[in-house]
């Protein structure tokens, strides 16, 4: 039973009423909201299940999840996951987000007929700073005491009747991770659906404090805090012992000399694993994709149609779902770290170094991860809640020597660098280059964040507060449900625009087409490409061929070993490909050859993520900056090696 206060004189408000005395074919619009590390999402997973989708809102890069909680009479109501938030100022995305959606001021989306809000009732006072604004809506709210579990485990209490007297609204106890009071939530959706649910104003003790004028700010605030504080003791709330647990493992995580140790070996974790981990699944969707393309050839006759199956369609589909398991590695560690409190702590001990660049703590976990794919990294982003942050972390995370770089540093260093020892045994010349490269994407990513925060994201500093919640161990059913969420967005939004580009490269290649024979790419649309941009090219010592290769690595970067293999007769070739290294020592001028590994540190020749940063910053504005400064990079950086080496 949902235990409710007495109400003697109820009072709905005009809107609240209105909402329910309409009888609609729509199902009611429940919003949920409350404070990050709540457990809001978790509650919100665990109503709704797969029944859910994700898009962005209308103009931001924040996203909105709507789901369907079906209830046991057959009836569904729609629920939307509002961003965290601890207040409605707007001083960030989240919150200017959270505040339209609960004033109706989102296009295409209409107002919530109800509230749900949820608070970590193990920090009862500070979390309750956001139920005056919450109730200053009159809409009809129920407030979810959240981590009950935890609050008796540690010797808390609370006396919730007296406090849903006090607030007159309906609460409820619950522990989302475990499923404990989920139904009488469910049973005040059920109200909701029946319309059996009204609006009760919190009792406005603030305006004792403030009188009949605005009070500036800072004594507005004080004024709420004082507020809530005599609500808290009027419910009897007895505040939870420190978890001991939290303050051992923090004497450890937190510490001067082992907090440092323990968060580079978690990095380095996270950095293997998405090779490790991912490697085996790629490998086989690779195999999957090769093996299924020869069946569907050796089914097809050899006509163009066949090419655009095999090496267009399905090709494409390959090089979008290959992407899969490191996304998925990603962010289950993502999800781990977050869910376990771990996270916090890292962005703690990693901000005193990215706070010298211009980033925060928050950055170095995306930029970790660039090393396997900007594609992944650029989603991770969405854990820095500051704007300008997180555009500089996305604008500088290509920098980072993702995967995809290995195979054309493979081939062109062991063409052209000689496997001498540089310092004994431990290193040789072609380790150390590949080394040098990774440091030269360091290095371009620290000074292109120094430039932006002093130009287009300049801003005046601000102060990195990061709540610390108690270690809680990962619920899987929200872990795996994130998982198959970032799938689903990944696959939607990036996917489409890697397979429209590799049809497009596709049908470059094989157009115009000769008589009796495989199409002449030198003759064909992206030959004529290549010899068009050729005079660009050259100071650069590169030629047509290098120039097709460069235009094919749109696509991804090591496209441009297959292309080269394909231009010069080379069949299956790979990094590997001595065939190819010995072809590429008599065409390609060593200074060349320098240049085009310099060209491929700097330069953004990923299609992909240049999709997924449109998604991310909604407008082609900063893809657009990003893909013709890293260009200009690249080709600088690619001349001045020619002519020195």
């Amino acid at each position: 039973m949902i235990r409710r206060p007495p109400r003697s004189t109820p009072k709905p408000s005009s809107a609240a009423s209105d909402v329910y005395k309409r009888q609609s074919s729509e199902s009611p619009l429940i919003a949920l909201v409350g404070p990050p590390n709540s457990g809001k999402t978790t509650l919100f997973n665990r109503l709704t299940g797969l029944r859910q989708k994700v898009a962005n809102y209308p103009g931001v890069t924040v996203e909105k999840h709507l789901g369907m909680v079906n209830l046991d009479d057959g009836r569904q109501v729609s629920l939307v996951d509002l961003p965290g938030v601890h207040g409605f100022s707007a001083r960030t995305l989240d919150e200017r987000v959270t505040r339209d959606v609960l004033e109706g001021k989102i296009e295409g989306m209409r107002s919530p007929d109800a509230l749900i809000l949820i608070v970590d009732v193990t920090r009862l006072e500070a979390q309750l700073m956001l139920v005056e604004p919450v109730l200053d809506m009159d809409l009809p709210t129920l407030l979810v005491l959240n981590m009950v579990d935890e609050l008796e485990a540690r010797g808390g209490s609370i006396d919730q009747e007296a406090l849903a007297e006090r607030l007159g609204v309906d609460v409820v106890r619950t522990s989302a991770r475990t499923g404990r009071g989920v139904e009488e939530v469910l049973a005040y959706l059920r109200d909701l659906a029946d319309g059996d649910t009204s609006v009760e104003n919190i009792e406005r003790e603030l305006s004792n404090f403030a009188g009949s004028q605005p009070l500036p700010v800072i004594d507005a605030f004080a004024a709420r805090r004082r507020l809530v504080r005599s609500v808290v003791q009027d419910a009897g709330f007895a505040s939870p012992r420190p978890s001991r647990l939290t303050e051992r493992l923090d004497s450890v995580f937190l510490h001067k000399v082992w907090g440092p140790t323990i968060f580079l070996a978690v990095v380095l974790l996270v950095f293997q694993s998405i090779f490790t981990w991912a490697v085996p699944l790629m490998d086989g969707i690779d195999w999957m994709v090769g093996t299924s393309g020869d069946w569907i050839a050796a089914a097809l006759p050899d006509t163009w149609y066949r090419s655009l199956i095999v090496d267009g369609v399905w090709a494409g589909v390959g090089s979008v779902i290959i992407f899969l398991p490191q996304i998925l590695v990603l962010f289950l560690f993502l999800g781990i770290l977050e869910d376990s409190g771990y996270m916090a702590r890292a962005a703690v001990i990693a901000d005193r170094t990215m706070y010298r660049v211009g980033l925060q703590g928050r950055a170095f976990l995306p930029l970790l991860s660039g090393y396997a794919c900007a594609v992944p990294a650029i989603l991770a982003a969405r854990t820095i809640e500051d704007e300008r942050d997180r555009l500089a972390t996305i604008f500088v995370t290509p920098f980072m020597t993702c995967s995809a770089r290995l195979p054309v540093y493979a081939i062109l260093i062991a063409a052209f660098i000689p496997n001498k020892p540089v310092l004994g045994p431990i290193m040789n010349q072609q380790a150390a280059t590949l080394l040098g490269l990774y440091g030269l994407g360091v290095v371009a990513a620290i000074g292109t964040a120094f430039l932006l925060k002093r130009t287009l994201l300049k801003a005046s500093p601000t102060s990195f507060l990061m709540e610390l919640p108690p270690y809680r161990i990962p619920a899987p059913r929200t872990l795996l449900l994130r998982l198959l969420d970032r799938s689903k967005i990944f696959l939607r939004r990036a996917g489409r625009i890697i397979f429209a580009v590799t049809i497009v490269l596709w049908v470059l290649t094989q157009f115009p087409r000769t008589e009796g024979g495989p199409p002449d790419i030198e003759q064909s649309a992206l030959g004529t490409i290549g010899h068009v941009i050729e005079p660009v090219i050259e100071p650069l010592g590169f030629d047509w061929r290098i120039g097709i290769g460069i235009v094919t690595s749109l696509a991804a970067r090591e496209v441009i070993v297959g292309t080269l293999g394909t231009i010069y007769g080379v069949e299956e070739a790979d990094e590997e490909s001595f065939a190819l290294q010995e072809i590429l020592r008599r065409d390609l001028e060593p200074g060349a050859a320098i240049g085009l590994l310099v060209f491929f540190a700097f330069a953004l020749q990923c299609m992909s993520t240049v999709a997924v940063m449109r998604r991310e910053t909604a407008g082609w504005k900063w893809p657009a900056l990003q893909f013709f400064y890293m260009l200009l990079l690249g080709y600088l950086g690619a001349f001045i090696s020619f002519r020195i080496f």
